[in-house]
């Protein structure tokens, strides 16, 4: 859902408007805009996904100020997990200053004041979740804010991150979408309680949600035609016994895990306007599959269709909305 676009917005009223879609995407604050008020600049977004939401900002030099007063108002309690996509930005809370640019991941609790500025704007990228969906208690979260980088998800959750902010409007139309939010919120909240964890509790956070990892590394490998439980037990460092130990424990199937969600994304690019005009044996090829007979004979017993009649005749409401 598009917030704010400044260009549809007459130069006087744009600050105004910007700090409106600011608060509501996220919670009350004070917007403090380093250019002249005629000079701003934004591009505001905010996509659900399940009780999580994507939240993108692009826009000129701003400053925002959460202050006690602000956090004494009624509100949601969110957390922000959030990195910057374009430039750098300056981010303080709880005594922890941090320069957000390049890998960087950087937590806000927005129960607790903060201050976050980009001096020479930017692209801001950041999911929200609510502190009952982490079911974590806050004094957890708020000893996360200062170490994410000295948990080992970090890196990984930074990727994820990256991938669903990107494609958050497509990901959002997909049946998927509410699924697709609880794990990410998962994966947040592992990383959380690895940061405040400290070494003694990382080995067994690790185990905890190892499954979650496992799923999200599949889904971010499904193109490479060498994908394998081999080098996807070798990715995570356990055993193939452990590996389908893991998923018959939660009653899963690992082959039916992968097949499945390639066939999702080869359903989706078949009624795309570029999967349209590909060939059958292109689009199993670019989803993972390397036989394209293989590919056309599981589609038909998911889906009941063989892969050219969807793409000649299913209905454009699938395409991807951006």
């Amino acid at each position: 859902m598009l917030l704010l676009d400044t260009r549809t917005v007459p130069r006087a009223d744009r600050a105004e408007a910007f700090r409106a879609a600011m608060a509501e995407a996220s919670l009350p604050c004070r917007v403090e805009h380093r250019t002249p008020t005629e000079r701003v600049r934004a591009r505001m977004h905010l996509v659900p996904l399940g009780r999580t939401a994507v939240f993108t900002t692009d826009a000129s030099p701003f400053g925002l100020v959460r202050t006690p007063r602000h956090v004494q108002q009624d509100g949601p309690a969110v957390i922000a997990i959030a990195y910057q996509a374009r430039g750098s930005g300056e981010y303080a809370q709880l005594n922890h200053e941090q320069l957000v640019q390049g890998r960087d991941l950087m937590l806000v609790d927005l129960t607790a004041p903060y201050a976050f500025g980009c001096s020479v704007g930017g692209g801001s990228r950041s999911l929200m979740v609510p502190h009952e969906q982490l079911a974590l208690p806050v004094d957890v979260i708020r000893r996360a804010v200062p170490r994410l980088r000295a948990s080992p998800l970090h890196g990984l959750v930074r990727t994820h991150l990256e991938e669903v902010c990107g494609r958050a409007e497509e990901l959002a139309a997909d049946a998927g979408a509410l699924a697709l939010g609880s794990a990410t919120a998962e994966l947040v909240r592992a990383l959380i309680v690895s940061a405040a964890g400290g070494e003694r509790n990382r080995g067994a956070v690790r185990e905890e949600t190892l499954l979650t990892r496992v799923r999200t590394y599949v889904g971010q490998q499904l193109t490479d035609p060498a994908l394998t439980p081999a080098t996807i037990a070798a990715a995570h460092n356990v055993s193939l016994r452990q590996l389908y130990r893991l998923f018959s424990d939660a009653g899963l199937s690992l082959e039916q895990e992968v097949i499945g969600l390639r066939l999702e994304q080869a359903r989706a690019q078949l009624v795309s306007p570029t999967g349209r005009r590909r060939s059958i044996a292109a689009t199993a090829r670019a989803c993972g599959f390397t036989d394209a007979s293989h590919f056309t004979r599981r589609f038909r017993q998911a889906y009941g269709i063989s892969p050219r009649d969807w793409q000649g005749t299913a209905p454009t409401s699938v395409d991807p909305v951006w």
